[in-house]
């Protein structure tokens, strides 16, 4: 992971709640109601994945310790991720960029078959810093989504969606590699992305779990994930624009992903709800030559490399629909306790006619106890849709995609969010809202 981003400093634990319908594409993911179920995701092999790590430990140790752009450990660790993905049926590309005054390297490989107007694409960075052999950091992404595509492989799976996946270089000087190639894609090319899934450090040997809260319906896919195993998850800013997804959103291209933690303190809540010590990194060894074999919580690696498969499957198999405009509030609005509601609000224009009978919005609102809240949709004319009615309880948080039938309202105009706590003792803010027609 870059370190040469600034950092966002709250962090809150997001619960997810169901209702993930139609959406649109590429501005959005989507599952839609009248597709078949996806394949059953395997189980990722542990072993395997612990297998790629020692082997870019090997190539670390033949090569000065490290694995950093430039240097013979990294473009040794591409020759032998390219050969596996050869191998077992992918078609490689290699690309190459200068930084630094030196020679570096993406590898991408598509697997054959699926909608080539509508691309999965899977990605993490390769090298590592000058300091060491960069296992965690991020080997372990890598090595993640390697044997994902290698079970792809396996599996000979057959998706609706055309699934494509990214080695990054120069990621350590500022994504460099990632910026590369997003920039030299065509526009035509990066409107066929129509989402990017991001894995840098998911073995972090005092782990946390945090999901990437970028677009709804991919976080939603690895929260339903964590559920279905009992595990708690945060939404994920201590890597927020570190890494390589930020190319890819900066392009309008939709991204997710995991991550487990690097330099951050894990807190005494985190400890108890995951494990681990509290008071102490998330990775003691973050940038730093002790980033080895030993360097790695195999727990964490197994449920992260499993989850980017689960992610993969399930995203893959979704029936590709047809773009429609979207937009967006991402100010914050403080909701008051116990008080009159308050409005965010989006100003629509450029759009032909009523709104469809599958107006999305997605709502992401932080609050500490969800069964306080009332929140309504408001079209131009006045007209109210609710979204949420006090349900949840004492659940935190909403993170919700909702479907409405608007097809009676104008588009164009002044819609906003509407939020009420209707109960004593807690306050939160809207985080962000969006509507797509």
């Amino acid at each position: 992971m870059s370190l040469s981003v600034s950092r966002r400093l709250a962090a809150v634990t997001a619960l997810a709640v169901a209702g993930l319908l139609s959406a649109t594409a590429p501005a959005a993911l989507a599952t839609p109601t009248s597709v078949a179920a996806a394949p059953t995701p395997p189980d990722i092999p542990l072993a395997n994945v612990k297998a790629h790590l020692t082997q870019l430990q090997s190539i670390a140790t033949a090569n000065g310790g490290n694995r950093a752009h430039g240097k013979a450990g990294y473009k040794a660790s591409i020759d032998y991720v390219k050969a596996k993905l050869d191998a077992a049926g992918f078609t490689t590309t290699l690309q190459t960029f200068t930084s630094s005054g030196a020679t570096g390297y993406n590898l991408i490989a598509d697997w054959p078959g699926g909608d080539p107007n509508s691309v999965l694409m899977s990605g993490s960075h390769l090298d590592s810093v000058n300091a060491g052999p960069g296992i965690n950091d991020n080997g372990s992404g890598s090595a993640g989504i390697l044997e994902t595509a290698l079970a792809v492989s396996r599996a000979q799976l057959q998706p609706t969606k055309h699934l494509r996946f990214g080695w990054w270089g120069a990621e350590e000087l500022g994504m460099i590699g990632s910026k590369y190639y997003v920039n030299n894609l065509p526009a035509a090319e990066k409107s066929k992305i129509s989402g990017y899934l991001n894995f840098d450090m998911i073995g972090s040997p005092n782990p946390g779990y945090f999901v990437y809260d970028d677009d709804p319906t991919i976080e939603q896919t690895f929260k339903n994930y964590y559920t279905g195993i009992g595990v708690s998850t945060e939404i994920e800013t201590e890597g927020d624009g570190r890494s390589d997804h930020a190319p890819f959103k900066s392009a309008g291209i939709p991204v997710g992903g995991l991550f487990s933690g690097a330099d951050y303190t894990k807190t005494a809540a985190q400890a108890a709800k995951w494990g681990g010590t509290s008071g102490q990194a998330f990775d003691r060894c973050y940038h730093s030559s002790c980033d080895t074999t030993a360097n790695i919580n195999d727990t964490a690696l197994d449920r992260n490399s499993d989850a980017i498969a689960y992610a993969i499957w399930n995203l893959g198999a979704a029936t590709p629909v047809p773009p429609g405009p979207s937009f967006e509030n991402t100010a914050d609005v403080n909701i008051p306790d116990a008080a009159a509601a308050v409005n965010s609000p989006i100003t629509v224009s450029g759009v032909t006619g009523n709104a469809p009978a599958t107006t999305k919005v997605d709502v992401n609102i932080v609050h500490p106890y969800i069964g306080d809240l009332v929140v309504d949709l408001i079209a131009p004319d006045g007209s109210v849709y609710n979204l949420h009615n006090r349900t949840g309880g004492s659940a935190d948080n909403i993170v919700k995609s909702v479907t409405v039938n608007a097809s009676s309202e104008v588009a164009n105009g002044v819609w906003n969010l509407r939020v009420k706590d209707a109960a004593a003792q807690d306050v939160g803010y809207i985080n962000s809202w969006k509507i797509t027609f």
